[in-house]
């Protein structure tokens, strides 16, 4: 199974960004998707979760609004949209595979099964 998160870089405050995440090696459609992020000393952070069908979305409350979680299961992907970002956005996103078998996804990295590789997001001036 490979998750590969790309989209990361450089972006000012106020911009936005996409991070696309493909998947293969796994049934995706029976899958949920989650996006998480990290910053140096700290835990892993959810940030969003779209159920296998896309049916259900969840947003961090900080996130709520500003970003917007999608998944296209004909091309194995899950997408990450990200506008109005803050510095606070500032990390590296991870997007994981989770098996639940349920619209009401998980929040928790502890229950995700596959892990990408991360993607840096930067927003400075």
């Amino acid at each position: 199974v490979q998750l590969q998160a790309c989209g990361g870089g450089l972006v000012q405050p106020g911009g936005f960004l996409r991070l696309p995440c493909a998947a293969s090696g796994l049934t995706f459609s029976n899958y949920d998707m989650g996006w998480f992020r990290q910053t140096p000393g700290k835990e892993r952070e959810f940030v969003s979760a779209v159920s296998w069908s896309g049916g259900s979305t969840y947003y961090v409350d900080s996130v709520k609004g500003r970003f917007t979680i999608s998944r296209d299961n004909a091309k194995n992907t899950v997408y990450l949209q990200m506008n109005s970002l803050r510095p606070e956005d500032t990390a590296v996103y991870y997007c994981a595979a989770g098996l639940f078998w349920t619209e009401v996804t998980s929040t928790n990295p502890d229950d995700y099964d596959y892990w990408g590789q991360g993607t840096l997001v930067t927003v400075s001036s």
